[in-house]
């Protein structure tokens, strides 16, 4: 992955290939299988002592595992379930039976549906700016978000100026406000608006992101996510380099260097598989263009932290519930039942997101368990404070990801640097879900990213 100061002894000997693959998560794998499909060899080099990148499975039990990372999957995703099928990764629905739960004030109360019961008129607010920002991102071209109608005033804008400008109810505003963290782990303020439209408009409307059942949190792999990035790695005619940070890139007009930890490889063309602020920590010479990176800087991670609590069953079904919920309370805002195929263990699932997990991340793991559990326990009664297990993964603490989901876009952004966004620098190429003009910061726009990418580069190299 990307580089810091410091490290192992950089290798010498450099090595010949045709591309050097940085990163070895879905997208640097996806990139390297599809480029030696095309004839062509591929080195991947990878910072971590394993592949997968932001995707991270913990056995719980023998032969069971919850995803630490990114885990679901939904229509209109058929790259990377094309993916699966081909590595023979099964899917299963996320569990959905029963009825959600909404905690706001000292309430909670029950319900079916997208959004929570609530006074009609709070309603109806809610469900016309969900109408509102689907119809402004229809208009929001995925491939140069900077050249839709009016992209600078948007791009001025934050989602927090809208949603006050355009919704008058607070409860409304607080519903919109916990969809924005759920979403792009960040809160209203750090997001462009024209940034938020594009993200809507590549996955297809904004219920598709925030909905299980027909949405982006619909199904999930048989084995958990992590079999893919794990299976794509066995198939590669070379391994990828772990224990391996990139330091350095050296390049021209048609050669590149790549200069890591345990090796040093000569290529005709680079693949740089990771998010933009990752990216540019590496050492360039020359330095790129001041345009690409400065997009670098001003694409932020989203700050999340994933926790989950293991129980001998998932008792909230016997009770009639799905096991997700809504909360304004926090720290936890989303819930859900992340229990195996097999219906045991119980494990429910809670993020800490944006302010929450920026407020937890300096509080110890006992602290942070005890204020998931107090939180699950208002939600599903008393049993819920008792898990025989906890386990959490904070994703800006990751020293080679330093946030999660994925890269958000800031005030001003697109409409000044995002001509840069996917332009290639000689002969450096970009791939991952943060370039994906379909589904965007998913699992799916990371596999597209990069079959484009391998694409791109069969033709150029061809012959």
């Amino acid at each position: 992955m990307c580089a810091r100061k410091g490290g192992a002894e950089l290798a010498s000997a450099a090595l010949e290939t045709d591309v050097v693959v940085v990163g070895a998560g879905l997208a640097g794998l996806a990139c390297a299988r599809e480029l030696e499909r095309a004839g062509l060899a591929a080195a991947v080099l990878e910072a971590r002592d394993r592949v997968g990148g932001r995707i991270l499975g913990r056995e719980i039990a023998p032969d069971t595992v919850v995803e630490l990372g990114a885990q679901w999957v939904g229509p209109g995703q058929d790259r990377v379930l094309a993916l699966a099928a081909e590595l023979g990764v099964d899917t299963y629905p996320t569990y959905r039976k029963g009825m959600r739960l909404f905690e706001h004030g000292d309430k909670v109360t029950r319900y079916r549906g997208t959004i929570p019961r609530l006074n009609p008129l709070v309603l109806a607010e809610v469900q016309a700016a969900l109408w509102r920002i689907d119809r402004l991102a229809r208009r929001v071209p995925c491939e140069a978000p900077w050249e839709a109608p009016r992209a600078h005033r948007l791009d001025a804008e934050t989602a927090a100026s809208w949603i006050r400008r355009s919704v008058r109810s607070a409860t409304a505003r607080k519903l919109l406000a916990l969809a924005v963290e759920a979403v792009w782990a960040c809160e209203p303020e750090d997001l462009s608006f024209l940034h938020m439209l594009f993200y809507v408009r590549s996955a297809g409307g904004f219920e598709r992101l925030l909905e299980t059942e027909g949405g982006a949190q619909e199904r999930r792999f048989v084995g958990g996510s992590q079999l893919l990035p794990h299976r794509l790695a066995a198939e590669l005619a070379s391994p990828p380099v772990l224990r391996s940070p990139v330091r350095r890139i050296e390049w021209g007009d048609d050669r590149v260097t790549v200069i890591a930890d345990r090796a040093r490889f000569r290529a005709r063309r680079c693949v740089v598989a990771l998010p933009p602020p990752l990216a540019c920590r590496i050492e360039y010479d020359p330095p790129l263009p001041a345009l690409r990176d400065q997009l670098a800087q001003r694409t932020p991670l989203g700050t999340v932290i994933k926790c989950m609590a293991v129980y001998d069953e998932p008792f909230w079904r016997d009770e009639g519930l799905s096991g997700e919920a809504t909360s304004t309370v926090g720290p936890v805002g989303v819930t859900f039942d992340n229990s195996p195929p097999q219906g045991r263990p119980g494990v429910l699932l809670g993020f800490l997101e944006g302010r929450a997990a920026r407020t937890l991340a300096g509080a110890t793991v006992a602290q942070r368990r005890e204020a998931v559990l107090a939180c699950f326990a208002r939600l599903f009664g008393p049993r819920a404070a008792r898990p025989r297990d906890f386990v959490e993964h904070s994703w800006a603490d990751d020293p080679w990801s330093r946030g999660c989901y994925g890269c958000h876009f800031t005030p001003g952004t697109w409409t000044a640097y995002g001509s840069a966004w996917r332009r290639p620098v000689g002969p450096i190429h970009w791939a991952g879900a943060e370039y994906a003009t379909r589904w965007n910061g998913y699992m799916d726009g990371a596999v597209r990213s990069a079959e484009e990418t391998a694409r791109t580069l069969a033709a150029e190299l061809a012959g």
